[in-house]
């Protein structure tokens, strides 16, 4: 086919894209930005510091990836779309560069409601505002949903193809002709096939966005990791231990507010309040004798130590808020933008 009159006509730049993304070292060598050791000090006058969106469908593995790069948990995950909801911020200093990546909500298709375009109008915000973005899809595949997300790249603004799970596809020549494709579809500056449980594949992606980012100052602490609070990482990681426990059951209209957020020394005390639209979802959170909710406290709870290394107090309540997802008003009083 390859050889035939209907062969697409030579790209040089092309070509040269495919076969260093898909090259025999195509994982690349394991290194830091700059090769700098992370202790090393760095002059001012050498950092680098940009931003980075990662964007996508619903459930594409974008949290993942991020929490990936960052190294530690800062983006709640699970197998139910439309998890994320925020833009989440996440920071990594290597070197001289500091990266600050953006999760993004998953661009939504499905429903039109008020939390909907809330979402989207998040995920609009975020890819106009960044120097670069990482646009993931997984290798090989793409339907009308990875579409409507590459619809909202803006032009002037450098996008790379992370072909993520790249690890399932069995013959890297299989991905030449799809890669072709997408690029077609988008001017990507870069493909990077990859796996984002791969740590030699995040240190590879490191180096890789690096040179996309300008040369400033940084515009956090080395050791940051979020630029959220710790109230907003409370809500997020009781709302995915939601998800992750009463799966496709409970739909994904439930949303978490933080009542009271207290700090005694080394315990912080934590009353939240779980939102549902009905009464038979209140049921399914609670399940029976109590024991679904007290799993969902007790899995944060323990997810809150770990992140902040302290003792934590959790207080979960369950109410019935019907329509919320729809209402513009009671969609922003619970913290969507």
């Amino acid at each position: 086919m390859s050889s035939s009159p209907a062969s697409p006509p030579a790209n040089p730049d092309l070509d040269a894209m495919l076969a260093q993304a898909l090259g025999k070292d195509a994982a690349g060598p394991a290194a830091t930005a700059e090769g700098v050791p992370e202790e090393a000090p760095v002059d001012p006058a050498q950092q680098r510091c940009g931003y980075v969106a990662i964007v996508g469908k619903p459930n594409v593995g974008k949290s993942t990836l991020l929490n990936a790069l960052v190294g530690q948990k800062v983006s709640i995950t699970s197998r139910k779309a439309q998890t994320t909801r925020h833009r989440i911020t996440g920071i990594r200093t290597l070197g001289s560069t500091q990266f600050v990546f953006v999760d993004t909500p998953g661009f939504q298709t499905r429903h039109g409601n008020a939390l909907n375009r809330a979402l989207n109008k998040t995920v609009l915000g975020a890819v106009n505002d960044v120097d670069l973005i990482l646009f993931v899809v997984e290798a090989g595949h793409f339907n009308l949903a990875d579409a409507k997300a590459l619809s909202m790249l803006p032009a002037n603004v450098p996008a790379m193809l992370v072909a993520n799970k790249f690890d399932l596809v069995h013959r890297r020549g299989d991905l030449a002709p799809w890669l072709r494709s997408m690029q077609e579809r988008h001017p990507f500056a870069e493909f990077v096939p990859m796996s984002a449980k791969a740590s030699k594949d995040i240190e590879r992606l490191f180096g890789i966005c690096e040179k996309y980012l300008p040369q400033q100052p940084w515009m956090h602490d080395p050791d940051d990791l979020t630029d959220r609070s710790e109230r907003f990482m409370a809500a997020e990681m009781v709302r995915e231990k939601l998800f992750r426990l009463t799966g496709d059951e409970l739909p994904y209209t439930s949303t978490v507010i933080i009542d009271k957020f207290e700090e005694e020394g080394s315990l912080k005390r934590i009353a939240a309040t779980i939102v549902v639209e009905r009464e038979g979802h209140k049921g399914m959170v609670i399940g029976e004798k109590g024991e679904k909710l007290k799993r969902i406290g007790t899995e944060a709870r323990q997810e809150l130590e770990k992140l902040w290394d302290c003792k934590v107090f959790l207080e979960l309540w369950v109410k019935v808020r019907s329509g919320w997802a729809d209402d513009d008003a009671r969609v922003r009083s619970f913290g969507y933008e």
